[in-house]
C-alpha cells in the first residue's frame, strides 16, 4: 500500500519521472478544462436550457454565495479562482471510484503547489483592491511590532493548509485501504460513500479558507470582518 501517489512510478529516464500524482493532477485539469468548453459552447439564455447548463449554473450561483457569504462583496472577480480550487480538489477526490486511482490531493507536492496558488492569490487580490502601500500596511497593523508575526502568520497558515489537506486525503486513503483487507465484502460500498463525504468537505473547507484569507487581505472585507469579531 502506498502512503502517497508519489511512489507509483510510470515512468523514468535519467532524473525525468513521471509518477502518478503528475499523470492525475494533468489528466483532472484536462477534463476540467474540456469539460467547461463542452458545457459553455452552447450557453442560452431562454427558459428552456440543458441539464448540463443548469447544474452550471447550480454550482457557480452557489460558489457565488458561498463567496458573498465570507465577506467579498463582489463574488464575480474571485469566482474564477475560488471555483477552480474547489472543482479541482473535489473532481480529483471524487474520482476515488475508479478502480487503480490514485487522487493526487493525497500527495504533499499537490497540496503545496495548492497552498501556494493561495499564498500568491492573497497579495495579488489585496494589492488589487488597496494599492501596493495599501496592503503592506496590513502588516503592521495595529502597530509595527506585528510585522514579523504577520509575516510568520502567512507563511504558517500556507504550511497549514498543504498539510491538511495532504494528512486528511492520506489518512482517509490508507484507513479504507485496511478496513477493505479486513472485511472485504461488507464495507466497500459504505466506505467508498464516506470517502466521497469526506473528499467534497476537504474541498469546501479548503476553498472556504482560501476565501477567508483573501477576505482579510482586501480593502471590501473590513465591514464584515469588524461585525465577526466584536
Amino acid at each position: 500500500m502506498n502512503i502517497s501517489p508519489d511512489e507509483t512510478i510510470l515512468w523514468e529516464k535519467g532524473f525525468v519521472t513521471i509518477n502518478s500524482t503528475l499523470v492525475t493532477t494533468w489528466g483532472i485539469m484536462i477534463l476540467l478544462a474540456t469539460g467547461s468548453w463542452l458545457i459553455t459552447r452552447r450557453l442560452k439564455s431562454d427558459i428552456m436550457i440543458s441539464k448540463w447548463q443548469c447544474a452550471l449554473e447550480i454550482i457557480v450561483t452557489g460558489i457565488n454565495s458561498q463567496i458573498e457569504e465570507v465577506g467579498l462583496k463582489n463574488p464575480q472577480k474571485y469566482l474564477s479562482f475560488i471555483g477552480t480550487l474547489f472543482l479541482f480538489i473535489a473532481i480529483a477526490n471524487v474520482l476515488t471510484v475508479l478502480p487503480f486511482y490514485e487522487p493526487p490531493t493525497g500527495s504533499l507536492s499537490t497540496t503545496t503547489a495548492l497552498a501556494l496558488s493561495i499564498f500568491i492569490a492573497i497579495p495579488f487580490f489585496g494589492i488589487r483592491e488597496s494599492g501596493i502601500v495599501g496592503y503592506l500596511k496590513t502588516y503592521v497593523e495595529p502597530t509595527f511590532i506585528m510585522l514579523p508575526f504577520n509575516i510568520i502568520s502567512e507563511i504558517s497558515r500556507t504550511l497549514a493548509l498543504a498539510v491538511r489537506l495532504f494528512g486528511n486525503m492520506m489518512s482517509g486513503g490508507m484507513i479504507i485501504s485496511i478496513l477493505l483487507s479486513i472485511t472485504p465484502f461488507f464495507f466497500p460500498i459504505v466506505m467508498t460513500t464516506l470517502g466521497l463525504l469526506t473528499g467534497i468537505v476537504q474541498a469546501y473547507i479548503f476553498s472556504v479558507l482560501a476565501t477567508v484569507y483573501i477576505a482579510a487581505a482586501t480593502e471590501e472585507s473590513k465591514p464584515k470582518l469588524s461585525v465577526i469579531s466584536k
